[in-house]
């Protein structure tokens, strides 16, 4: 099987047939009927083991919690699946199961058994990272709202900060140890504790002992371990003896990197960097990576697949798709392999959406990271990358254990060659990159190579951002690859022999040397390939080039038939190996199942696509997505569809101009009449801010009441006094965070915050000079909308994540004084019933406490009827927050799958800097997203399935937030299509909650 070495027990565990053979179909169920069984997971220095088995964890990471409709986890799971991965990393978010203390969801869009349940139903291992805290560019980083509030240092052994963690981990290591491999129950590998904890105190120390104790405790028997923030040695396993680490109660190393640099100010890629050495080829110590740990595997829990953008960029996701493209893969990742790192994981995989108030202040709403799939859930080349380089990986089970060969000398200094063995097998593995590998020339060379098979001088050539991963001395299924200067993508059984599918760069000469016991029978099919066989090694030597598609079948010889596929790389990216299936043509094959000779195939087709399946000899016929299709054999022995799958059909959005509009205000907070007798009084309360207003004001951190995300109103009483003329305010806000400020009713103005990085401002001090004619004695009423675009991380494990949201402090002075003309006394509202949210199903990062929110404006069946039509070609800014609403029907394509997104202005500008308006996108009542017109750099949010439905009614509500200054108003609103293909899987509305009275 093709799994044998990678996932040889995955068979015995899903019940998902993709056989042909009628008889080891009936087996394959009789397994799956039968009780689970409990695998063993062990470990040396090259790899894991299951069963005794050598795992090759090739892995991607991927947050459910960033798709907020579970049937899509299915559909991205199933791209990493066939995009060559065979395991999933995924982050757990506290806070977004967590909306009080106490109180847990895992329900709905937070319901982690079913997708733990999904990934073993698709075929792939897991590695959970249940936190308690995780980072992921996450407000607080993945910590609730509420442990803001805690007074003890958190990621210690405080038992205040214990005593939560408690809560947190008893409840999701019980669902993680549902789902384990060593029980039988799930496919989950690995388990980490905690995430990037470079404070290694005593404190420290006794709170990671307690996090080990407590998963063996709640029955996760994986291997446990820590995810060090770069190449530190921290909590290493015990006996690692290694000068300068620090051990920890952990069963595995594990690192991250995110080496290769960055896009540039200016949204072009640097200059590749240079791939390091952190493993077998490594300085060794404890900042020798996998060496820091000698005794386990080397092991990347996060290695980048990307990166972040922040708020004021100029839109580097396709930057970074681009600089950590297909090259940077190529070089990067094979080094990996070339150092014998065996457990990789990718961050991001697929990123997805920061929706709502998730994200942190370094981060918007789309949090896409340039991955191999995008934040539309399309294949970006870099997936098709990843698939060439997984299929290599899961075909070829020697590269679980490796070692250092023999140094390897090329002909031209400026490449290097890796050169490693398996002692066990007498395979080996020459990673050819440029030297230094960020180097990007064109260059040709020669190198030695000597096996158990002779010593052979290799012609190779090397341009570009690049690297070859190739083998020799290898048992390519029953034959023997000498050498080949293409790379594998795949070999599998087939019939009566071997199929192999091997590939280069276009134009580029190829030679591939096999292994005879007499002369073979040499039959090209179709391309271009010669043949001489070399009677006195036994070595048949084919010389080609990268062109298209050669295939070649070779018979005879003393072994097992063989037919080879010779492609170009883009060629061999058209291919998706399914079990013991090869299928050519579509732009996606998601799974297969065989019976009675029918082979059933699932996928999409991104055009008009060929197909071609190389099947067992059973299957006689093909079916695509349900439909029969016509096939005639080929000289190749597949099956080869008459016409091509068809692509998908055009769609028709609604123009969003032309629909019914209402609008209503939405600050009636700012009129001093307004009733805020059910607001809470700021007294009596304490928070756990590091930073604090001066003494003798009260605690006005919004998180000590309960408000822990997006916008909170105040609203301050105070007996004024002529000389007063200046109010001051000390606020925290998060990246790109802001204030506004009345006064009886008149709008004073409002501050913003910077975004950008390192580490973007997230408190401020907003100066208003007080009108004159609001200067006298008397009562006045302050009114103060401040929003918090996110709590910091807790990157540095110092408490970051505590400083205050809302407003800190609040002062009046005058002339030469820094004097109170009177206590202020403050009232606070933020979202609807605070922590004890309305709003469970969509959770508490759905809603602020805007005025609309708290009264159902954004929901679906809100009654607006009695709001005033909107000119939405003719908007008018005004001061505060204006409601805009409408409904749009869709009635698309059931055997499609689209993914729609909205955009504001002009979508080729990443910020309109003259405009100062910002808008929260409300779709069937989810928050969407965040607009920012003066900041950017977002303009498109994408609108995930489920929570728009393509078949039905949906409501579009936006709170356009601004300072009322001419031309600071909405811009054009329109729906887009962002992809469509023909396929996709069933996807349900999001049951959620309309509007009631």
């Amino acid at each position: 099987m093709r799994f044998a070495p990678v996932l040889g027990l995955m068979a015995t565990l899903l019940a998902t047939p993709a056989v042909a053979d009628p008889a080891r179909l009936d087996a394959r169920s009789a397994v799956a009927a039968k009780a689970p069984r409990a695998h063993a997971i062990t470990w040396d220095k090259y790899s894991l083991k299951v069963d005794g088995q050598r795992v090759f964890s090739w892995g991607g990471e991927f947050h459910p919690f960033r798709v907020p409709s579970p049937d899509l986890w299915r559909d991205i799971l199933q791209k990493m699946k066939a995009s060559g991965y065979n395991t999933v990393a995924v982050y757990f978010d506290w806070g977004y199961h967590s909306p009080k203390q106490g109180v847990y969801d895992f329900s709905g869009v937070r319901d982690m058994d079913r997708m733990l349940t999904m990934a073993q139903e698709e075929g792939l291992y897991v590695i959970t990272r249940a936190g308690p805290y995780v980072n992921a560019e996450l407000t607080r980083g993945g910590f609730p709202g509420w442990l803001v509030n805690q007074q003890a240092r958190a990621r210690t052994d405080a038992p205040e900060y214990l005593q939560a963690a408690d809560e947190w981990l008893s409840r999701i290591n019980a669902v993680v140890a549902r789902h384990q491999l060593t029980t039988g129950q799930g496919t989950v590998i690995a388990h980490q504790i905690e995430n990037e904890l470079d404070v290694v105190g005593p404190a420290q120390q006794r709170y990671m002992r307690w996090l080990a104790d407590k998963a063996r405790a709640d029955g996760i028997t994986v291997p446990i371990f820590h995810n060090d923030k770069g190449r530190n040695g921290y909590w290493v396993p015990k006996g690692s003896n290694v000068p300068g680490t620090v051990e920890g109660p952990t069963d595995l190393y594990a690192f991250d990197g995110y080496p290769g640099g960055n896009c540039k100010v200016d949204s072009t890629p640097s200059s590749p960097g240079v791939a390091p050495d952190w493993g077998i080829y490594g300085p060794g110590g404890a900042k020798g990576g996998a060496s820091a740990s000698p005794n386990t595997p080397g092991f990347l829990a996060e290695f980048g697949g990307g990166w972040f953008d922040y708020w004021g960029s100029n839109g580097d996701y396709d930057c970074t798709a681009i600089h950590r493209g297909v090259g940077y893969q190529r070089v990067f990742y094979a080094t990996n392999i070339a150092n014998g790192i065996t457990l990789q994981s990718f961050y991001m995989t697929y990123g997805g959406t920061s929706w709502g108030w998730l994200p942190a202040p370094v981060v918007f709403t789309s949090y896409d990271y340039g991955s191999a799939i995008d934040e539309a859930r399309g294949l970006r080349d870099k997936a098709r990358v990843m698939k060439q380089m997984g299929e290599f990986v899961a075909a070829v089970p020697d590269l679980t254990r490796m070692d250092k060969g023999e140094a390897v000398v090329p002909s031209n200094d400026k490449v290097r060659v890796y050169h490693n063995v398996n002692t066990e097998t007498g395979s080996h593995l020459y990673v050819v990159v440029h030297n230094p590998s960020s180097a990007t020339g064109d260059e040709t060379f020669t190198f030695t190579v000597k096996t158990r098979d002779g010593q052979y001088v290799v012609p190779s050539r090397i341009k570009g951002q690049d690297s070859k991963m190739l083998m020799a001395s290898y048992d390519l299924g029953g034959q023997r690859l000498v050498y080949s200067t293409s790379e594998i993508q795949t070999h599998l059984k087939w019939n009566d022999g071997d199929l192999a599918l091997l590939y280069g760069r276009t134009g580029e000469a190829g030679e591939t040397v096999l292994r005879y016991a007499s002369p073979p029978k040499v039959e090209v099919i179709e391309g271009d390939v010669q043949s001489a066989f070399d009677a006195a090694r036994g070595d048949l030597k084919l010389t080609y080039a990268h062109k298209g598609l050669a295939r070649v079948r070779i018979t005879g010889g003393g072994r097992s038939p063989l037919t080879l596929l010779l492609a170009d790389a883009e060629t061999g990216q058209t291919f998706w190996r399914r079990d013991d299936v090869l299928v050519r043509g579509p732009g996606l094959v998601r799974g297969e199942a065989a019976k009675g000779g029918v082979l059933s195939l699932t996928g999409d087709t991104e055009t008009d696509s060929p197909l071609e399946v190389f099947a067992p000899k059973a299957v006689t016929a093909i079916r695509w997505n349900g439909a029969k299709v016509a096939t005639k054999p080929t000289a190749s022995g597949s099956l080869l569809a008459e016409r091509p799958l068809p692509g998908p059909a055009a769609i028709t959005l609604p123009d969003l101009a032309k629909l019914d509009w209402k609008t209503a205000p939405g600050s009636p907070e700012a009129d001093p009449k307004f009733d805020d007798s059910a607001w809470m009084r700021t007294e009596g309360r304490r928070g756990g801010s590091t930073v604090r207003g001066p003494t003798g004001q009260p605690t006005l951190d919004m998180s000590a009441y309960g408000f822990h995300n997006g916008d909170v109103w105040y609203r301050g009483r105070y007996h004024g006094r002529a000389d007063i003329d200046t109010l001051t305010l000390h606020y925290g806000g998060g990246g790109a965070g802001m204030l506004q400020v009345w006064l009886d009713g008149r709008f004073l103005g409002q501050h913003e915050l910077d975004g950008g990085l390192p580490r973007p401002i997230t408190t401020g001090v907003a100066t208003f000079k007080l009108p004159e004619d609001l200067r006298g004695t008397g009562e006045h009423v302050l009114s103060v909308m401040v929003r918090d675009n996110g709590h910091n991380w807790d990157l540095d494990a110092d408490d970051f994540h505590k400083e205050a949201r809302g407003l800190v402090s609040a002062s009046l002075s005058g002339p030469g004084t820094y004097s109170f003309a009177a206590p202020i006394a403050w009232k606070i509202q933020g979202n609807k019933g605070g922590e004890d949210i309305q709003d469970p199903v969509r959770g508490d990062a759905n809603n602020g406490g805007q005025y609309g929110e708290r009264e159902g404006w954004h929901l679906p069946g809100f009654p607006d009827a009695a709001w005033a039509k909107a000119d939405m070609a003719d908007t008018k800014p005004y001061a505060g927050t204006t409601w805009y609403r409408a409904s749009f029907d869709l009635a698309l394509s059931k055997d499609q799958d689209t993914t729609l997104g909205l955009s504001i202005g002009d979508p080729a500008l990443p910020r309109s800097p003259n405009k100062r308006y910002r808008v929260l996108i409300f779709v069937n009542g989810w928050n969407m997203g965040q607009f920012i017109a003066n900041v950017g750099p977002q303009r498109t949010f994408v609108l995930p399935s489920g929570i728009v439905d393509p078949h039905g009614k949906n409501t579009l509500a936006l709170a356009v937030t601004s300072d009322g200054a001419p031309g600071d108003a909405l811009e054009a609103v329109k729906l887009v299509n962002l992809r469509t293909v023909r396929g996709g899987i069933p996807v349900a509305r999001v049951p959620a909650p309309d509007f009631k009275p």
